[in-house]
């Protein structure tokens, strides 16, 4: 203690003896070495090299854990006994360090700042790369942080956000709340097909950004309730396009993680706490979240999404999925099988299967004897630019044990490509009455010329041909289709084609868009974007019309038939009295609530309820909706028996 006492603030160089002189010396060399070595917490990014995929489980465990403190014997290794007291002398003097380092605390407040000469020296000796205790964290059972969440864009990232509340779940993020200003974290899953998609997303996060920049002035005005400025989460696709760009954006984004790495989400949220930004975009041939089962955001919903497949490989030239998706991989079937049955069990009575590619479905894990790829059988007058390699278990054979396994469940699948449409399948749907006689049908153009600058593999005459085949076996089916207006040098020509194939086909419904260049798709380095916004426009709005016309007489035939309908919930326009839900082909009604009795002896009248197959006479018809009253509660099965009984005594 006498040594310390005697130390002077500004060690004197001169007039002392040698050896005071080389300890003094050793001392300042030691400090600007460790100054050379940045303690200090700076900006990183988690790259995808960081993701567990590339790394053993031990240096997975090491790269996931805290930095560790810097303890006094790491801070005069190389030194001296002599030399580190005199350091630890020096560093006490100016109240860096209230106590020895050996036992010191972890500190919930940084210590007052040293004087302006020592500062560089001394930071870099005491400034600990751990993360500051939050003082306004509150209670323990929330320390982990309330999670708020929006998607954009297709069924797939409804799907996705469900598998990663799961794996949030799992780690102990049990909380979800139903606004921003009350979350700690808060997730956006995002959309990148089209430009449009994204500025919304832009959007959002300006105002997230703002919640997280004025969180204290947010709290002090009532604004925000959260317990700690929120951490901002970028999910899907667009994270996957726009990595970069999204971080760099104004620190706005805290984390940035692509569809196929949801797993390490919670690491890449711990990564935030030790001030690093949080990165992993990349791509799998493997994932398929097949052991997962999602936190459905619906509880109460009787309807269910179930993602069977993964990626795409078709390359068409105007999409970004391939490169945002990465290739083509099927899930087990035995997991989807589980994943449904889970569902039954949670009373749910409709699922509609999911796959970039759903009719691609390809699964090679649970078949013992592959066949070869030249066996894949494509629609008649259609090609593939990527060849399969072995044959599994094809969608027709998912779809064959789903439906056999669980009869009193209706199943719709979304989104086909039309060359996966084999014979085997379509007299499937036509023999499964748990099947629903809706087909996704993409054509995205009626001219054979911009089909082929898509890279669509058909033209128009081989896709017409399908849409007979289908409706030849199926001739109660109903259709969609996507369609872009304004591709790259598309003429009047062609668009008067596109015209021409909506009022061949007839479709049900349909998806419409101008034309949105994407960076990193074949369009986009090969053609130019040559047709005018304006054009865009205009011939977007001639096809919306067009379609008007021909959907409005395919609602008004529903007039006067009776349609099974799975009960969904109230109608939003008048929830005290209709009930709404979809009929076999897709469409929706909406009918009254009435007590209705059972088909089955026995059982009384009741007004129908959420969950219920409802026999409904359609009485009216709009562009896109049809009405009608309830006449009887009924199952999947009886119903069938009854009009198949009907049909025959038609026919007789």
């Amino acid at each position: 203690m006498g040594v310390l006492a005697s130390c002077s603030p500004t060690p004197r160089m001169t007039g002392g003896s040698p050896s005071f002189c080389i300890m003094m010396s050793d001392m300042f060399l030691a400090l600007c070495s460790w100054t050379r070595r940045p303690l200090i917490r700076r900006r990183s990014y988690t790259t995808p090299l960081c993701s567990p995929l590339h790394h053993s489980p031990a240096t997975q465990t090491a790269m996931a854990a805290p930095l560790a403190p810097l303890t006094a014997a790491r801070l005069g290794r190389g030194l001296g006994q002599r030399h580190r007291v005199l350091l630890l002398a020096s560093a006490r003097h100016y109240g860096a360090l209230p106590a020895p380092l050996s036992v010191l605390a972890p500190r919930r407040r940084p210590p007052p700042p040293p004087p302006r000469h020592l500062t560089r020296s001394l930071a870099a000796a005491t400034v600990v790369s751990e993360p500051q205790a939050d003082l306004e964290s509150g209670p323990a059972t929330v320390s982990k942080g309330r999670i708020y969440h929006e998607t954009y864009g297709c069924q797939m990232n409804v799907n996705d956000m469900e598998i990663v509340l799961s794996i949030m779940k799992k780690e102990g993020y049990n909380d979800i709340v139903p606004d921003p200003e009350s979350a700690e974290i808060i997730f956006i899953n995002t959309c990148a097909i089209r430009e449009n998609a994204e500025q919304k997303v832009w959007q959002r996060l300006n105002y997230f950004w703002f919640l997280k920049r004025q969180w204290k002035a947010n709290v002090a005005g009532g604004r925000s309730k959260s317990l700690r400025p929120p951490k901002i989460a970028v999910l899907g696709c667009m994270a996957e396009r726009l990595k970069e760009k999204i971080l760099d954006s104004d620190k706005m984004v805290d984390v940035v993680c692509g569809p196929d790495a949801y797993r390490d989400l919670p690491r890449l949220l711990q990564e935030v706490d030790y001030g690093q930004k949080g990165i992993n975009t990349l791509l799998s041939l493997e994932e398929t979240y097949a052991d997962i089962t999602p936190v459905r955001i619906s509880d109460n919903s009787v309807t269910a999404f179930v993602s069977i497949m993964r990626g795409c490989n078709n390359m068409c030239s105007f999409c970004i999925v391939p490169f945002t998706r990465g290739r083509e991989r099927s899930r087990p079937v035995s997991s989807v099988v589980r994943e449904v049955g889970e569902l039954w069990d949670a009373g749910v009575k409709e699922v509609m299967l999911l796959g970039q590619n759903v009719n691609s479905y390809n699964d090679t894990s649970e078949v013992e004897e592959l066949e070869p790829g030249k066996n894949w059988q494509l629609s008649e007058g259609f090609s593939s630019r990527c060849k399969v390699k072995n044959m599994g278990s094809r969608f027709a054979d998912l779809l064959d044990q789903l439906s056999l396994e669980y009869p009193e469940m209706r199943f719709r699948f979304t989104s086909p490509h039309p060359k996966d449409f084999p014979d085997e399948l379509l007299y499937l749907m036509r023999d499964r009455r748990n099947i629903c006689k809706q087909i996704h049908l993409p054509a995205q153009s009626g001219s054979t010329e911009v089909l082929e600058r898509m890279k669509r593999g058909y033209t128009r005459e081989a896709y017409l041909e399908l849409v007979q085949k289908i409706r030849n076996v199926i001739p109660d089916v109903g259709l969609s289709s996507d369609f872009i207006s304004g591709f790259c040098g598309e003429t009047e020509d062609d668009h008067a084609n596109t015209l021409s194939l909506v009022r061949a086909v007839g479709y049900d419904m349909a998806y419409m868009f101008s034309y949105s260049m994407r960076e990193k798709t074949h369009a986009h380095r090969n053609c130019e974007d040559d047709v005018l916004d304006d054009v865009k426009q205009r011939r977007l709005t001639e096809l919306i019309n067009t379609f008007r016309e021909t959907t409005r007489k395919i609602y008004d035939s529903q007039v006067g038939t009776t349609q099974l309908i799975l009960v969904e919930g109230p109608n939003k326009r008048a929830p005290e009295t209709e009930l709404f839900g979809k009929t076999d082909r897709g469409h929706r009604v909406s009918f009254t609530s009435l007590p209705v009795p059972h088909t089955s002896e026995g059982d009384g009248a009741r007004k129908p309820v959420v969950g219920d197959l409802v026999e409904v006479k359609i009485l009216r018809s709009s562009t896109a909706s049809l009405s009608g009253e309830p006449i009887a509660r009924t199952s999947l099965g009886m119903y069938c028996k009854n009009h198949a009984s009907d049909a025959s005594a038609v026919a007789a």
